[in-house]
């Protein structure tokens, strides 16, 4: 039950909240007497609560009592979720909704109340999308893939850090080592820690092949290395491991809660240049769930993996870009499309078929954009598989004269005269 009336023109018992950090305001329209100055045949109520547990308790309570069956909220910062998630458990049908559909009229004064009926109206006449909001287990999911990446970042800023501070010491050990943080560079900076200075005792430090460049290794050690510099970088290294700790701890625990997705990660983990990390990535942004998304192009938009079309008075306007979408879930495709441009596959052959006429960026979008409409069709059906196409996919696809002329073209424009004999 939505709360329509019988021609699904006006939702009857309908209620939107202004949602800050402290206080929420909420309108409520139902049938009944209209009050002074409104419309015939429509009450509303507005009432103000703090955005307490508790009082957000007491506002569900106020909603079950006027009938009200479906609640709108504005996705303002992280504010709207405290009340998303105590009405979501009352069992009310909650819309989370984008700001930019429900914006003032130019010069209409704007106050929290205000910003409450105006929603309000706007939603019961259903002029309103809602924002996809996955369901508490994906939620847990996307808390932790997210928390996991953003401990990545910090690692990685530190030890750029790191590579920063040992150069202004004179330490040229990066310009040696590929990683300067494996056994042999970390060793290194231990003892520089502790007080050797010595570059050939430094450098006999590595290990395996890092060995076979000891002279360049005396040579990177030899540097200006104090006791400030290893104070600090003792605080560098230490910062380091304690994020490595943190990661692994939080993927522990998201191996436990990825449990219940193991058939879905294993399907994911077919398509080329998807791993484990990534397929879970993925699925903590879009769910398990693809009837949010009529079709693939739906999630694609969604995603911001399709170009926006602007046009007016029959031209096209803008540089058909893709806008700015969820971050996380970008970050995921991309490194996925780069990881499919390196394999021997039908992904790989599209990257390439691209690249050559629109360039790198426009390539690895297009590839994870394909990426989105297999895993969406995965998604979608348990009986699905996922089959490469090959490379030659296209080439066996095209129409063989068609090929054999634009490349006979392209001869004749270099200067030759080719004739064609089929083989046997």
């Amino acid at each position: 039950m939505t709360g329509t009336n019988d021609d699904g023109e006006l939702i009857q018992r309908v209620a939107a909240l202004d949602v800050g950090k402290e206080e929420v305001v909420c309108c409520i329209r139902v049938p009944g007497e209209a009050s002074p100055g409104r419309g015939g045949g429509r009450r509303q109520l507005v009432r103000s609560f703090p955005t307490m547990t508790r009082s957000l308790m007491q506002l569900g309570d106020w909603l079950a009592e006027l009938g009200v069956t479906r609640v709108v909220m504005e996705a303002t910062s992280d504010y709207w979720k405290p009340p998303f998630h105590v009405l979501e458990a009352a069992g009310f049908e909650t819309w989370l909704v984008n700001a930019r559909d429900v914006k003032h009229l130019p010069g209409r004064p704007k106050t929290d109340t205000l910003d409450a009926v105006w929603l309000c109206k706007v939603a019961e006449r259903q002029m309103l999308r809602p924002s996809f909001v996955p369901p508490a287990p994906i939620r847990r999911l996307r808390d932790l893939t997210r928390y996991r990446v953003d401990l990545i970042g910090d690692r990685t800023r530190e030890k750029n850090r790191i590579e920063k501070f040992l150069e202004d010491a004179g330490i040229k050990l990066s310009v040696v080592a590929s990683d300067i943080f494996g056994v042999s560079g970390r060793a290194m900076m231990d003892a520089l820690i502790a007080g050797e200075r010595n570059p050939a005792v430094l450098a006999d430090l590595a290990r395996t092949r890092l060995r076979a460049k000891l002279p360049q290794l005396q040579e990177a050690l030899t540097g200006q290395f104090t006791a400030h510099h290893a104070f600090l970088l003792a605080q560098m290294l230490s910062h380091v491991d304690d994020l490595d700790r943190r990661i692994t701890t939080v993927e522990s625990h998201l191996d436990t809660e990825l449990a219940p997705f193991s058939v879905e990660l294993e399907r994911l983990d077919e398509i080329p240049g998807i791993g484990r990390a990534a397929a879970a990535q993925i699925l903590a942004e879009i769910g398990t769930d693809m009837t949010r998304f009529p079709t693939a192009g739906h999630l694609a938009s969604w995603a911001k993996f399709s170009p926006v079309m602007k046009e007016s008075a029959g031209k096209v306007k803008g540089a058909a870009a893709t806008g700015r979408g969820n971050r996380y879930l970008a970050r995921a495709l991309g490194e996925a499309a780069i990881g499919a441009s390196r394999t021997h596959t039908f992904l790989s052959e599209r990257y390439r078929r691209i690249v050559r006429h629109r360039g790198k960026k426009i390539a690895l979008v297009a590839v994870g954009r394909s990426i989105l409409v297999i895993i969406w069709h995965i998604l979608s059906n348990p009986d699905t598989k996922f089959v490469d196409l090959g490379t030659h996919h296209h080439d066996n696809r095209g129409n063989h004269n068609q090929a054999i002329r634009r490349h006979l073209n392209a001869l004749h424009a270099l200067g030759y005269n080719v004739t064609v004999t089929p083989t046997e």
